[in-house]
């Protein structure tokens, strides 16, 4: 008992020599660039007078609602995104790592408690001839009771530990948010293009309805001997070149549907999924945009990097620590007796307590140089870390300019389709009075198509280009569940690349306590 006592003792003097020595990096939330604006040139979106048709302005400082695919006003495209949200296989297999990642991180915590176990058992033993006890000869014992042991980790390594566990969590977490940020953009970009499509696929079969209208006017001035047989053929060639039009639409149609099932989590032959028309969605006005300053909180991607920039800072902790030596105490009771019967007499009552100090003293530098390792896994965490919030502040920079021009291109091309239209008719009316031939009609026929096609394919851009400007902010998708609140004394005692998606749907650290 008295020697028990004693490496007690001598344990809290190496305690309170050595507590100062071990030190290590506290993880400190990185400071975001500092920027006022995502772009050097003012934008026209900024300063957008209310009421223009075509005009979207920017709301400076005004976060994203939560369910921001609402801004577009569509019940179709509102369950379509909740479908996708309730049944992708990739946020399911998310969901479960990330609960994996927090069960791991509750286990690790456990080994700051002090661990208590039942011990039962049978025994043959025979002692030598200098021990103290006096038999010499085998005998069996039958023994029950209980052990305590506690690693007194006055250097900081079990804290820390358990502090990195947690930010992986943290970061499994913020993996599943960019999970859902990325389905949900998946689902609405699928959506847009469908509905792009279908425009397409409707003024192509509105310009082949124009091109059978040509040919047969020129098959009735050929009747009356106004034109020649080339006329016709060259009539009859426009109708087949714009045919071709058709079929890589409606494969682009199809494969986008496809797509769009696969998103939702079902077999494209099964999905029932509606056919999305640009006319049934309202384009937002108005534009929330995060400071630069708030960005860095809000994208998913940017999260997890902190995350790891967190779990990286508590490995040169653990790195730190392991330099220092390791302290154990281990106590243990219960009862001792040569047969069954006498199991439970007073005098079959045994204990002990035990303490253990083990120190490195020699390991070839191994501890000294994973310590430099972790530091420089810490340094370059920082350096990924500062790197995804400045590809996310260009995203943010590149969406913003894409909407400046996207009401520009489009008066553009509406001008165009409107001239092209006028053109036509005029060339028309000159081919019936004999002014001129059928190659001016079938001029001014592919100027239209190629001016009324355009219209189509910025109206659906500029769609598009919202999207990508809510996807480069972060969205602000559904609530994560999770347990890193639960970490929160951890942290006291241990002191998204470019993502854009395409409209294919492909892909273009202490945490702070919960206030």
């Amino acid at each position: 008992m008295r020697a028990a006592v004693y490496a007690l003792s001598a344990g809290a003097v190496v305690v309170t020599l050595l507590t100062a020595c071990a030190t290590a990096p506290d993880f400190k939330r990185p400071d975001p660039p500092h920027a006022e604006r995502y772009t050097a040139e003012p934008l026209r979106i900024e300063s957008a007078v209310n009421g223009d048709d075509l005009a979207q302005r920017m709301v400076a400082g005004e976060p994203l609602s939560r369910d921001w695919w609402r801004m577009f006003r569509s019940a179709a495209l509102d369950d379509v995104v909740r479908r996708a949200l309730e049944g992708n296989r990739t946020l399911a297999a998310a969901a479960s790592t990330l609960s994996q990642a927090q069960e791991l991180a509750a286990a690790q915590a456990g080994m700051l408690a002090p661990q208590a176990g039942m011990t039962g058992g049978v025994g043959r033993q025979k002692l030598g001839a200098q021990s103290s006890a006096a038999p010499t000869t085998p005998f069996t014992y039958f023994s029950v009771g209980a052990t305590v042991s506690y690693a007194l980790d006055f250097a900081g390594g079990l804290a820390r530990s358990v502090e990195q566990q947690y930010a992986l969590a943290e970061y499994q977490r913020r993996q599943l948010e960019a999970a859902q940020l990325v389905v949900t953009g998946s689902a609405i970009m699928q959506a847009l293009t469908i509905a792009s499509l279908r425009a397409q696929i409707s003024t192509v079969e509105a310009i082949l309805q124009r091109d059978r209208e040509n040919l047969r006017l020129v098959r009735e001035a050929f009747a009356a001997g106004s034109v020649s047989q080339l006329d016709i053929v060259t009539a009859q060639s426009q109708l087949a070149a714009d045919g071709t039009l058709l079929p890589p639409l409606r494969q682009d149609l199809s494969r986008a549907r496809h797509a769009l099932a696969i998103v939702t989590g079902q077999p494209p032959a099964n999905a029932a999924l509606p056919d999305f028309d640009l006319s049934e969605l309202t384009l937002p006005r108005q534009l929330p945009v995060s400071l630069p300053s708030e960005l860095a909180h809000r994208r998913p991607d940017i999260m997890a990097a902190e995350a790891q920039l967190h779990a990286a800072t508590a490995a040169v902790g653990i790195a730190t620590a392991n330099l220092y030596p390791q302290i154990n105490l281990t106590a243990s009771a219960g009862l001792q007796a040569g047969s069954p019967g006498r199991l439970f007499d007073r005098g079959s009552m045994v204990f002990g307590l035990a303490s253990a100090l083990t120190a490195p003293i020699f390991n070839g530098g191994t501890l000294r140089a994973e310590q430099r390792a972790a530091l420089d896994a810490m340094n370059a965490s920082a350096a990924n870390y500062e790197q995804t919030v400045l590809a996310a502040f260009g995203q943010v920079a590149d969406s913003l300019q894409a909407l400046d021009h996207g009401a520009e291109q489009l008066a553009a091309q509406k001008l165009a389709q409107d001239a092209a239209s006028d053109n036509v008719e005029l060339a028309r009316m000159s081919y019936q009075e004999g002014n001129t031939g059928v190659l001016q009609v079938l001029d001014a026929e592919r100027l239209y198509q190629q001016a009324r096609l355009g219209f189509v394919r910025a109206e659906a851009q500029r769609y598009m280009d919202t999207v990508q400007l809510f996807l480069a902010l972060g969205g602000a998708g559904p609530e994560v569940s999770g347990q890193s609140g639960s970490n929160a004394h951890i942290m006291r005692i241990g002191g998204i690349h470019e993502s854009r998606l395409q409209p294919d749907g492909s892909q273009a650290a202490r945490q702070p306590d919960p206030e």
